[in-house]
């Protein structure tokens, strides 16, 4: 379960944040405040997963006090004002929720919470897929993975070490059962492994001694996501 906390200077809005997080089985939401000072003397004696953080407050802003946190942190951000979620992003925001929030939506912004939660709290030696290839499922470690090759109706697994393993299955289908913080999709063709990536230059990504393009449609996501490392 995500343990959580919410800094918000109105009360009203984190009895509402309350309400919501009691009707979700997922997140246990340990305490609220409406003072930047106390919220930060709790956290730094008692670390917690995830906090919900107002960012138009008057003593300090949501956001200038999620820097100051001493470790990092899941955040979603709640405000009124749609100008600060460029910048809210900007910062690895787990979401953004503009107020009012209605319950649907807050569920929504939960659900990825947790999957983020479930990701960095798992024993990476228990992050494996399993692929049918070669007549047989095979159990692939995610951390072994370099990238991944689209070839129309195939796909190549490029592993680290071992044999590259070959499956009858889509790019699409394959990128919803990887971690969207662990890799993403740099062209049409190519899905790579974020932390296996050694050096980006002139739109092409290097990975062990394999040279991947970036494709126009997706070089704004991928610099993105590199900014924010």
């Amino acid at each position: 379960m995500i343990k959580a906390i919410a800094l918000d200077d109105e009360p009203p809005a984190l009895e509402i944040l309350q309400n919501f997080c009691d009707r979700i089985d997922t997140i246990d939401l340990l305490k609220t405040f409406t003072k930047s000072e106390d919220a930060l003397k709790y956290l730094k004696k008692y670390p917690v997963d995830l906090l919900f953080l107002d960012i138009n407050m008057p003593a300090i802003s949501g956001i200038d006090f999620y820097k100051k946190l001493p470790r990092k942190t899941m955040v979603i951000f709640t405000t009124a004002y749609s100008d600060y979620a460029v910048e809210g992003f900007t910062l690895s925001a787990t979401d953004y929720l503009l107020k009012p929030i209605s319950f649907a939506r807050f569920e929504q912004s939960i659900e990825k919470a947790f999957a983020q939660w479930k990701t960095q709290n798992q024993d990476p030696e228990q992050q494996y897929l399993f692929i049918r290839a070669d007549y047989s499922l095979i159990k692939i470690l995610l951390s072994d993975i370099l990238f991944i090759e689209g070839l129309d109706d195939y796909l190549k697994i490029h592993i680290q070490n071992q044999k590259t393993i070959v499956a009858r299955m889509t790019m699409k289908a394959l990128l919803q059962k990887l971690p969207e913080t662990e890799f993403i999709r740099v062209h049409r063709s190519f899905i790579v492994s974020i932390s296996k990536i050694e050096k980006v230059r002139n739109k092409i990504v290097y990975i062990s001694e394999e040279e991947i393009p970036v494709s126009a449609s997706y070089e704004t996501t991928f610099f993105a996501l590199l900014n924010k490392q």
